[in-house]
């Protein structure tokens, strides 16, 4: 048996200050082995920090609703130390409208609805590291808030090749839910992989909340505030080179509205905002 002498009391202490955070995992403790590599804490006003942030643009993904805008304040602005991204009930001009499209992202004159996606995509990327971003979400019948990562070698590759990491999404239709997914190619079927885990908590849209992603090269952890709620071992993508979790990917955050899972919108929630207070990147 190992003597501890004086050190015991100390250690003790620790662990009663640690034991005494409800749902206590290590989330933050180890953070001093951690160097701080890239922020945005919106500590100044006006549109994203254009260093950092780009825009994605028009109707993207999911049968989405929303038309997302590039440089609009109405859907991303940052003042008094947040940045605010607002899904609008309104009528928007599509800009890539196609008379007699069939394609869903070019075939309507005009979008219902707005709001804002923004990523670091050519600008920073990561391989390995941990992400911190501390948000408070929308809520109504339609929301979707997102914070994830895609591959930098998405247009190369493809999805879902590059891999996703989901580290945040919630549904309006469970206001109650997060959800954190990995999404690959499968090395057995050559074909799309997932693996999701949710967890429940109260107050998503009222009260601020650390959403946490710790990548390795054997794991990915995520966490809500200090409990974690999804491991996933980054071998089943592949042990090869082809494992997109062995590669960097930027990040994203965008409020997204209806769609293939956002559902039925309730029109009269809006307008809803997504609040960031700030993004940190360590590693």
């Amino acid at each position: 048996m190992k003597k501890i002498f004086l050190l015991a009391p100390v250690l003790l202490f620790v662990v009663v200050a640690n034991a005494s955070v409800p749902g206590f995992c290590n989330a933050d403790t180890t953070i001093k082995h951690w160097k701080l590599v890239w922020s945005d804490e919106f500590n100044y006003s006006g549109l994203p920090d254009g260093s950092k942030w780009n825009y994605e643009e028009g109707f993207v993904r999911n049968h989405e609703k929303e038309y997302y805008t590039k440089e609009r304040k109405e859907n991303a602005v940052v003042k008094d130390g947040f940045l605010y991204i607002t899904g609008i009930k309104e009528r928007y001009h599509n800009a890539v409208y196609k008379s007699g499209s069939k394609n869903w992202e070019t075939e309507d004159s005009v979008a219902d609805y707005t709001s804002a996606s923004i990523n670091t995509q050519g600008k920073a990327s990561w391989k390995y590291g941990k992400i911190k971003v501390r948000a408070k979400l929308p809520a109504g019948k339609g929301v979707w808030p997102a914070i994830w990562m895609l591959g930098d070698n998405i247009s190369k590759i493809g999805w879902p090749e590059c891999g996703e990491i989901d580290i945040m999404e919630n549904v309006g239709f469970e206001p109650r839910n997060i959800y954190a997914t990995m999404h690959y190619l499968d090395p057995s079927t050559q074909k799309h992989g997932s693996n999701s885990k949710h967890m429940e908590s109260a107050a998503l849209s009222s009260e601020f909340h650390i959403y946490t992603l710790e990548w390795d090269k054997k794991l990915i952890r995520i966490y809500l505030d200090n409990t974690l709620y999804q491991t996933f071992n980054v071998d089943d993508a592949g042990k090869g080179k082809h494992n997109g979790f062995r590669h960097k990917q930027y990040l994203l955050l965008n409020l997204a509205l209806g769609g293939d899972w956002g559902g039925q919108i309730d029109d009269s929630i809006f307008p809803q905002q997504y609040v960031i207070d700030y993004v940190r990147v360590y590693q």
